[in-house]
């Protein structure tokens, strides 16, 4: 629901918030711009009647006196009954400038405030303030509870680059959206009569004026008495009219001052409503506070980055959502399939479960979990699909899961299996799956299968899970689930280094190029159509006769105009069997898949980066790239230096030309069978020192050797007061395990 509260504000009032936003960016420039133009006096230093005695010294036929909001002062004269403005030295009366505003800033006032349509395109605009606020609010609960908190709200954000974009522009300006699209709504309220703007509230002129010859007008203790830092404007009486009287509009209030006594008549201090809309006025134009005005500009820039960015990211919902066929009512389902879903993932192995179990004749219902209730009368079986949002919470489709379950009272025999998806690097991995398989018991719901779980969308792990679940209904079910991908590429092998044969671990460096490419050497991904790839991204390969990818991590990016993996053969293995046979000129069909999750933040603190075997091939390619000389420091495993000791002769040239700043290496066939983990635990101080200094570790490997590094560095951050599970809320520490 608030995805849903989120999006479509933002898709129907993209154009219109992107105009106010774009025309209030141009004018949050004016404030500081006249300030930086205008000479203001201190406070204290010149009092009203000071400064229109300047004036009039100067200007004969002035007309008025305002003092923008800024500060600066701009006389209105007539000279020979033609009318002028001219913005003036306080101290002196000497004019600076003319006073014209152009009529560029008057277009785009008028666009800003109307849409060139008046009182029709105000309405519109206040409509637009109104999306603006549903926008900055939603979308600050939402990025709340995708982190875990409001506690964490600043916290490291996962996700596409798009996603990521747009969270982090958000969470920065939302403060400052927030207040420039309510400061706006009640503008265009007060413009409407909705609220009161107390402008209308005016004294009378008095009755009686003392009607003797003027006093000058330095002289007039009601001028004197006032700083000029509490000027709004004054009014000179008309020249010659013994029964006018200077009209003054300050700070505090409105009245009239007698030109012959000086005295102050009729004076009416402004109402609460007025005040409260000139507050408002000050906080949404920036108009007597430039530097607030320069903020909410720069904040407004931020709109139309989110409105192209929340776009793309609904566009890709969309596409990537899909379409359930054959899905009966849930009355008539002999089989229901529950998906929770934050990113459509979830949902696309859903479909794959609904296709397969209705081509055995199942009668089956797909739907979000957040629709569970009690009309299933003819199932004999459920099946939830979920994921997991943030750290442990219900993703998109499932928050109300638990609440529906809860508050159902009809007791059921309905045997549940329970799958979750999830990413074991994270600290919450599958908690959401684990909560409902906990709550379903709870309320005496019978288990049709153990809770199963599926670490990282792994299409084997849930081929296998089809084919249990098939066993236990008597339906047998090959689950072949093909996540939609990326169009293939073709890639040629141009390059290869074999290892660890001694050792029975065959492993070997392969590099890639596009064949036309690799034909001139001087143009290496030059080519159209291949997107841009960074070290540590997925290199997606489908081997022969198979249609499930298997993916293998990027050891190189575009700018080393190489493809690069490390694949390790394993007895039986499809994929690397099939790699390891390729010669220089054979070609794969291959796709990118980013993995934003697993890259150095971006900052000059140091990087630990641990790695064994393969693990070690992304890790090399974050080196490789590190041309700024940010420390890196590698801890790398591996059995046998004379064997399978990978980038042996790169990583000393790194060294050597600084971009590595220390090598630690344990092998354990070796003298010493020392294992990367060893190595950690040796060097608690070094490495907590670096910790203490913002250091980001980063893993890459196979699940043992993980779970080992885990346990030593929570002995090693402890005398910091730091524990894994903070390090990696805070993306300092994180894993592509596999």
């Amino acid at each position: 629901m608030l995805r849903r509260i989120h999006s479509l504000p933002g898709l129907i009032a993209a154009v219109l918030v992107s105009v106010l936003a774009l025309t209030g960016a141009i004018l949050s420039i004016n404030p500081a711009l006249e300030r930086a133009r205008s000479s203001i006096p201190s406070a204290g230093e010149i009092n009203i009647a000071d400064l229109a005695q300047n004036v009039v010294a100067h200007y004969p036929g002035a007309d008025r006196i305002v003092r923008k909001a800024s500060g600066a002062i701009v006389v209105y004269y007539f000279k020979s009954d033609v009318p002028g403005a001219e913005v003036v030295d306080p101290r002196t009366g000497v004019g600076i400038a003319p006073y014209a505003p152009s009529g560029f800033t008057r277009w785009v006032t008028d666009l800003h405030r109307s849409l060139l349509l008046d009182d029709g395109g105000r309405a519109a605009t206040g409509i637009g303030a109104l999306a603006m606020v549903v926008l900055s609010i939603s979308g600050a609960i939402m990025l709340a509870n995708r982190l875990g908190g409001w506690r964490r709200l600043f916290g490291h954000i996962r996700g596409s680059r798009t996603q990521r974009l747009h969270a982090e522009i958000g969470r920065y300006a939302i403060l400052a959206l927030v207040l420039t699209s309510l400061t706006g709504g009640y503008m265009s309220l007060a413009r409407f009569g909705v609220v009161p703007d107390g402008m209308d509230a005016e004294p009378a002129f008095p009755s009686v004026v003392d009607g003797a010859a003027p006093m000058p007008v330095g002289d007039l203790p009601a001028l004197k008495a006032i700083d000029l830092a509490d000027l709004r404007e004054l009014t000179f009486p008309y020249d010659g009219d013994l029964t006018d009287a200077y009209a003054l509009t300050t700070t505090q209030g409105t009245g009239y001052v007698d030109q012959a006594t000086g005295a102050m008549l009729n004076y009416l201090p402004h109402g609460l409503a007025r005040q409260v809309y000139e507050t408002i006025y000050m906080l949404h134009t920036g108009e007597g506070l430039w530097w607030l005005g320069l903020l909410l500009g720069v904040s407004a820039l931020t709109i139309p980055v989110m409105t192209v960015t929340g776009a793309a990211i609904w566009l890709k919902r969309r596409r990537t959502t899909p379409q359930i066929s054959s899905n009966v009512r849930a009355s008539a389902a002999d089989t229901i399939i529950l998906a929770g879903s934050e990113g459509n993932s979830t949902w696309g192995f859903a479909k794959t479960l609904h296709d397969a179990l209705t081509k055995a004749g199942h009668r089956v219902h797909t739907a979000p979990m957040n629709r569970l209730s009690g009309g299933y009368r003819g199932a004999k079986r459920m099946l939830i699909l979920t994921s997991t949002y943030g750290d442990g919470s219900a993703p998109a489709s499932a928050r109300q899961f638990l609440t529906r379950l809860e508050q159902l009272d009809v007791a059921t025999s309905l045997p549940v299996a329970m799958l979750g998806f999830g990413d074991r690097q994270f600290p919450g991995f599958c908690q959401f799956a684990k909560d409902v398989d906990a709550a379903l018991s709870a309320k005496g719901w019978p288990q049709l299968s153990p809770l199963h779980t599926i670490d990282r969308q792994c299409v084997q792990a849930f081929a296998r899970w089809g084919a249990e679940i098939g066993a236990r209904i008597g339906t047998p079910l090959n689950l072949i689930h093909t996540p939609a991908r990326p169009r293939t590429l073709s890639l040629q092998l141009v390059e290869r280094f074999d290892y660890g044969a001694e050792v029975q671990a065959p492993t070997a460096v392969l590099r890639f190029a596009v064949p036309e490419v690799h034909r001139r050497m001087s143009r290496w991904l030059a080519g159209p159509g291949l997107p841009r790839f960074e070290a540590g991204d997925l290199l997606g390969i489908l081997p022969p006769g198979s249609p499930l990818p298997r993916f293998y991590s990027l050891a190189s990016s575009s700018s080393d105009r190489i493809l690069e993996i490390c694949v390790r053969k394993h007895p039986g293995g499809l994929c690397s069997g099939f790699l390891h046979a390729l010669n220089p000129g054979d070609t794969i069909d291959a796709f990118v898949r980013p993995n934003p999750a697993f890259r150095p933040a971006r900052s000059r603190a140091p990087v630990i980066l641990v790695g064994a075997g393969t693990g070690v091939g992304p890790l090399a390619g974050f080196i490789r790239g590190n041309t700024g000389r940010r420390p890196m420091h590698l801890y790398f495993g591996a059995r046998d230096p004379k064997s399978d000791y990978l980038y042996a002769a790169d990583l000393q040239a790194w060294l050597a030309d600084k971009r590595l700043t220390r090598l630690t290496t344990a092998f354990s066939r070796a003298t010493d069978h020392a294992y990367v983990q060893d190595r950690i635990a040796a060097d608690a101080d070094t490495l907590r020192v670096l910790v203490a200094r913002g250091a980001q570790i980063m893993v890459c490997g196979g699940r043992q050797m993980a779970q080992g590094i885990e346990r030593a560095v929570e002995e090693i951050v402890k005398p910091l007061g730091l524990d894994l599970m903070t390090l990696k809320m805070q993306g300092r520490y994180v894993e592509d395990v596999y």
